[in-house]
């Protein structure tokens, strides 16, 4: 699909308005970067949870999205993305990992709109990835500052992954898809605020998810099978989540371009 110049441009520079935003700057990682970009994934993930050293390099060396963000040289933040075509082309943006201290920072969103100006210049228009749905800060980030849309509820998507992050609960996933150049996302990216959306039901998130696993299990385990059923009968149902101005689900059937309001930004 061809692109038209002007909107690459525009994308490239909203990327580096990000970047140096947050003190970064963002390009593709060379071969001597690699070995940097997989300390970032291990500290994130833990050791052998993510592409091997050689993988890794034939991915960057394909020319697939194996981006890093560098403080002074030092890389803090880095992403792994590889071309799909399951429904349509796409970019499939699998890791994206920063250093504990960068986060919350613009680092993560620098990224991807580093992914989203290259996937533009070689005329792909949609990118996706999944997240945990109970992670509230994603939610917020996936849904309103990227203006990303959940399309799929994939329940344990990936089954247990033993990994740093979920250690043994279950891999329930949101698939997003991120339409490039569409209304919903070019307001996300000008700051302009979501409308407020339709509500057919709800959900109320825990502020950190993380932190109630790992302090009370037993209570993340049942928001996990009530956010399970919920989110299977609803997006089964023709139904979307949404977060609303409260950082909670809203389960609509609003377009999801919505009508874009100029009195607020999103945060």
């Amino acid at each position: 699909m061809s692109v038209h110049p002007s909107t690459v441009t525009e994308a490239f520079r909203q990327a580096d308005a990000a970047a140096q935003s947050a003190g970064v700057t963002v390009r593709f990682a060379d071969p001597s970067d690699i070995t940097g970009v997989l300390g970032l994934f291990d500290r994130t993930w833990g050791a052998g949870h993510g592409p091997d050293r050689s993988m890794l390099l034939a991915l960057d060396y394909a020319g697939n999205t194996v981006a890093v963000a560098l403080e002074e040289a030092r890389p803090v933040g880095a992403a792994l993305g590889f071309l799909g075509w399951s429904g349509g082309l796409h970019l499939h943006s699998h890791m994206a990992a920063v250093v504990p201290w960068r986060r919350s920072h613009g680092v993560g969103y620098a990224l991807k709109l580093f992914q989203r100006a290259v996937c533009l210049e070689q005329g792909v228009t949609e990118m996706r990835w999944t997240f945990d749905p109970l992670i509230r800060r994603n939610a917020h980030f996936n849904l309103v500052k990227l203006g990303a849309e959940v399309t799929k509820f994939l329940p344990d998507f990936y089954g247990r992954l033993d990994d740093a992050i979920s250690g043994t609960d279950q891999s329930d996933r949101f698939e997003v898809t991120w339409r490039l150049d569409s209304a919903r996302v070019n307001g996300a990216l000008g700051g302009v605020a979501p409308p407020v959306w339709t509500a057919v039901a709800g959900l109320r998130l825990d502020v950190d998810f993380e932190q109630l696993r790992a302090a009370d299990p037993e209570s993340a385990a049942r928001l996990r099978a009530a956010s399970r059923m919920l989110f299977a009968d609803a997006l089964s149902s023709g139904l979307r989540p949404e977060v609303n101005a409260d950082n909670d689900y809203v389960l609509t059937t609003d377009a999801a371009d919505g009508r874009f309001s100029s009195a607020g930004a999103a945060s």
